[in-house]
């Protein structure tokens, strides 16, 4: 570490066991999913609901975030390619998930489970899951981080990144015997999860405003998808299609949901909670 910037030298493979690799973006998956069950289960126990909503809800939940991660980017950032090869769509662990085509997933699948399991309305849900689900972001975006993936345009700041382990910052900052420093933005995105995670819980906890369905769950789409269009125009292109865009595929992907979320805090006083 220096004064203009932190050297980032972190192996992405927390353990290797021959020819088994453990990597930190995989663990940091599977552990925001297991603390997010933890976290709806006790909730639910709490409202005495049924114990099995949670097993369920954990099944339905894991396998659409992943399935609507991975098409996501496969639909929205790299479909010439996929489209071209469509069994390479199936090698997610060659990398590519994309968290929108994860969030449109979950809130399609989820509004099936409202209507098979709770028979309430998927935002009642989705109020009760916003911490759980801000877990699980935070710790993508950490696994983002040990990746050394997904970072941002040179900076000055003292907290500027060298990310030495990724081949697109050697590229692109590490040319001419000079190092740049770039916009951690995988911290940036980690500490806005931590935001609606404390944001959701006060409301909850505190003022109750899980009676306004949907109030929970807007607030926290805002929070979420404005900060994260915000932060877009700081991070470099994902894809080659991006570069000279005004806004960027995951911008156009947000507006939806920011949309989304005005519309739920809008109409929250009059929603009931049943479908």
């Amino acid at each position: 570490m220096t004064l203009a910037s932190i050297v980032w030298d972190v192996d992405p493979i927390l353990v290797h066991l021959g020819s088994l690799e453990i990597r930190w973006y995989g663990l940091m998956w599977g552990l925001g999913f297991m603390i997010a069950y933890e976290m709806v289960s006790r909730l639910f126990r709490k409202e005495n609901y049924p114990e099995d909503w949670a097993d369920k809800l954990f099944i339905y939940s894991i396998l659409s975030t992943i399935i609507g991660a991975r098409l996501g980017h496969c639909l929205f950032y790299e479909w010439d390619f996929y489209g071209a090869h469509p069994i390479e769509i199936l090698k997610v662990w060659k990398g590519g998930l994309a968290s929108h085509g994860g969030v449109f997933a979950i809130i399609l699948t989820l509004v099936y489970y409202s209507k098979k399991v709770t028979h309430k309305s998927v935002w009642w849900l989705f109020d009760r899951m916003i911490p759980a689900v801000a877990v699980v972001c935070a710790c993508i975006r950490f696994g983002n981080l040990m990746n050394s993936e997904i970072f941002g345009f040179p900076t000055d700041m003292p907290w500027g990144f060298q990310f030495v382990n990724s081949r697109e910052w050697q590229a692109l900052y590490n040319r001419n015997g000079e190092a740049l420093a770039c916009h951690p933005t995988q911290i940036y995105e980690m500490l806005y999860c931590i935001t609606a995670f404390i944001v959701a819980k006060v409301m909850y906890v505190r003022f109750h405003l899980q009676s306004r369905i949907g109030l929970i769950t807007g607030v926290s789409l805002l929070i979420f998808f404005g900060t994260r269009f915000a932060l877009e125009f700081m991070k470099n292109p994902q894809v080659a299609e991006e570069v000279g865009m005004t806004f960027n595929i995951g911008q156009w992907l947000s507006v939806p949901l920011i949309l989304l979320g005005i519309y739920l805090i809008a109409t929250s006083k009059t929603r009931n909670e049943a479908f």
